[in-house]
């Protein structure tokens, strides 16, 4: 019996999977040892998608799917778990490189094996009926109940560091890493579909492998696209976010160091308004807060508190009220140039937050 779309969609994918798995392990990055951390994460994402080839190749070259299909699926739930691990881990670690641990890969491993091998007293081990259909939702709850979880995990880390990106700089610093959070839903819907379609038909088991190549090609562009501002990422992780270790040292010295009121920090603000220092290029809460000679805790418990704003919305807020002048009183400046002269990062940027708040683009705003 042939199979020729359930072949050829598999000759598509696996070269591909082969390609992007290599490239992630063995491709180099920047000699730089903030690329550190980078590299990790890409090589155990290489790794995962690697384990996924060896399953697409076991498919293809020893036709398991065709042979038995228990052991089919139990290889496929197997590996579906093992990488939802690997996929979630190098995902995380580029917001936490505290994530992976020895205690933290030693009880995954546990689970995968715990799982794996209850998989297979089901699928191999149970007569044909009701108990064992049973038993595969059992597993395939947990499966998916499992995958649920890693990707809250990672929506979590990204939520912060975008949290932490807004409260401590005046760039949008969080939009390159935005591509995480629509890889991970992206990953659940993938990861979810994959497992359905596991049960289906053999007839149909090619559009399970026919959805992973826009998957995996979004992955690659991604991790490539993302290698252009990770140093930049990177640094506000390494300037801002202490430690494990010092996490609660540092937050009683800094709670202790508060001044009693914020009365002080309101004169000195306002002169620095006045004077426009928030047009500066790439203005962080800790230099604002050395030109101030104040604590940044302090500083961004006040902006939050007066202006019910993350310091990069408090920023955005200065300067459009600038352009807002400059679209009146200098007509023979383009929005571009006026996006320039009011620190943002560019003038799509400058058009998308005017809109925003506006509800109308800029020009259409100076016409009014």
């Amino acid at each position: 019996m042939t199979h020729p779309i359930y072949s050829y969609s598999l000759c598509i994918a696996l070269p591909l999977m082969l390609f992007f798995g290599f490239y992630f392990i063995f491709a180099p990055v920047p000699d730089k040892a903030i690329f550190s951390n980078y590299l990790r994460s890409r090589r155990v994402m290489g790794f995962a998608v690697l384990l996924l080839a060896a399953n697409y190749s076991v498919h293809f070259f020893a036709e398991i799917r065709f042979q038995n299909v228990d052991a089919a699926i139990l290889m496929n739930l197997s590996t579906y778990f093992l990488c939802y691990w690997l996929f979630s881990s190098a995902l995380t670690t580029l917001l936490d490189r505290f994530y992976i641990t020895r205690r933290r890969f030693m009880v995954h491993v546990c689970q995968w094996l715990l799982f794996t091998a209850l998989s297979g007293v089901v699928l191999l081990g149970l007569p044909k009926g009701l108990i064992q259909k049973m038993g595969i939702l059992v597993m395939c709850v947990w499966l998916v109940t499992y995958g649920f979880v890693l990707a809250r995990r990672l929506i979590l880390a990204y939520r912060r560091a975008v949290r932490l990106c807004d409260d401590t700089h005046s760039d949008n610093v969080g939009a390159y890493i935005q591509w995480l959070s629509i890889f991970t839903y992206w990953a659940v819907i993938f990861g979810v579909g994959c497992g359905l379609l596991t049960f289906l038909p053999d007839k149909y088991v090619y559009i399970w492998i026919l959805s992973s190549v826009p998957f995996y090609i979004y992955l690659y562009c991604s991790y490539m696209n993302y290698l252009l501002f990770y140093e930049q990422v990177e640094q506000v992780f390494e300037s801002e976010m202490p430690s494990e270790g010092d996490v609660s040292a540092m937050a009683i010295g800094e709670m202790q160091a508060l001044p009693p009121s914020f009365s002080d920090i309101a004169e000195r603000l306002a002169v620095w308004i006045e004077e426009k220092g928030y047009l500066k290029l790439g203005l962080t809460l800790k230099e604002l807060s050395e030109i101030l000679k104040t604590n940044r805790t302090y500083l961004s418990s006040y902006i939050k508190l007066v202006y019910q704003l993350s310091f990069r919305e408090w920023i955005s807020s200065l300067r459009l009220e600038y352009a807002k002048t400059m679209l009146k009183e200098c007509p023979e400046l383009t929005i571009a140039e006026i996006a320039e002269k009011s620190g943002f990062q560019s003038a799509s940027h400058f058009i998308r937050l005017f809109k925003e708040k506006e509800e109308c683009s800029p020009a259409r705003w100076r016409k009014k």
